[in-house]
């Protein structure tokens, strides 16, 4: 009994290591009015956005939206506080299917630059 107790221990405590290793990070950087990364392309999965503010000298925030319709915001894509001047924030798991989307900061306007999902 101890061993198949053991057994199931040690694929419980596999399967939840496996998936936190399938989260990817992408880290962008944003200085004043833009990104510094113009366009992105991943692979299908989930990932964690971290935000960088570089000297923007107020708080910026991150936005994701499918190409097609950039008011649908993915709001797991959100940072999960405004980025203050020169820190960095993340933003809670985000899974990506193959398509076109967009990124931009409404708080340091920037324009909207391009992530491509294969």
């Amino acid at each position: 009994m101890k061993k198949i107790i053991a057994i199931l221990v040690l694929i419980v405590g596999f399967a939840f290591n496996t998936n936190a290793q399938e989260v990817k990070t992408v880290s962008l950087e944003q200085t004043k009015g833009e990104f510094t990364q113009m366009q992105i392309t991943l692979s299908e999965g989930t990932y964690v956005f971290e935000i960088s503010n570089n000297n923007v000298g107020h708080n910026i925030g991150f936005v994701l939206a499918p190409k097609s319709d950039v008011k649908a915001h993915i709001k797991n894509a959100y940072v999960t506080e405004q980025v203050k001047n020169n820190t960095k924030q993340t933003s809670k798991n985000v899974t990506l299917k193959k398509g076109e989307y967009v990124y931009f900061c409404p708080l340091n306007p920037t324009p909207q630059y391009t992530l491509i999902v294969e």
